[in-house]
């Protein structure tokens, strides 16, 4: 097996962490996207989100030749980049309005919690998509979960800035 698509695929080994590797995956996708956004602001995380997608297929398709099993626990790249996309709506919103992105934290539990609730629940798209039997499945289904947790995130906070807030009087 090529060592680099291993060492990818598992996010440095962290995919062997047990119990829960896609949840240790996704946890290890934080701090890299707050270096990200720290270093390059939103475009930089859209950049690794592409450059992650694109690495994971990568690596996910060489792991997983010749082999039954299309989606191996200990594989995770597919988990970091769909925290990555749940995270992009407080990297932008962060970016655009000045606002430390650490200070937005309430995002932050919100884009973990959906994005792990979607990847497991594989709800319509999501579960189509893992059930493709392919690298570019395992990757897509991840994908979509971060969508969903995306739109998400943007929804409870429109919720709890537009009603909420308003509410209370704040």
């Amino acid at each position: 097996m090529n060592r680099l698509a291993q060492m990818t695929a598992t996010v440095g080994g962290i995919g062997y962490l047990r119990p829960a590797p896609g949840t240790w995956g996704s946890l290890a996708a934080l701090p890299m996207a707050w270096a990200f956004h720290t270093l390059g602001g939103f475009p930089l995380l859209v950049i690794a989100v592409i450059g992650t997608f694109v690495k994971g297929t990568w690596a996910t398709k060489q792991m997983t030749a010749g082999s039954e099993n299309h989606d191996p626990s200990e594989i995770v790249i597919d988990e970091v980049v769909g925290q990555f996309i749940a995270l992009l709506p407080l990297s932008y919103a962060s970016w655009l309005h000045g606002i430390d992105i650490l200070a937005m934290w309430p995002g932050w539990v919100a884009a973990f919690a959906l994005f792990r609730l979607f990847d497991i629940t594989k709800p319509g798209p999501i579960g189509r998509a893992d059930r493709r039997g392919d690298a570019l499945g395992v990757m897509l289904d991840d994908v979509i979960a971060g969508v969903f947790a995306a739109i998400g995130v943007i929804s409870l906070a429109a919720l709890w800035h537009g009603v909420v807030e308003r509410i209370i009087g704040q």
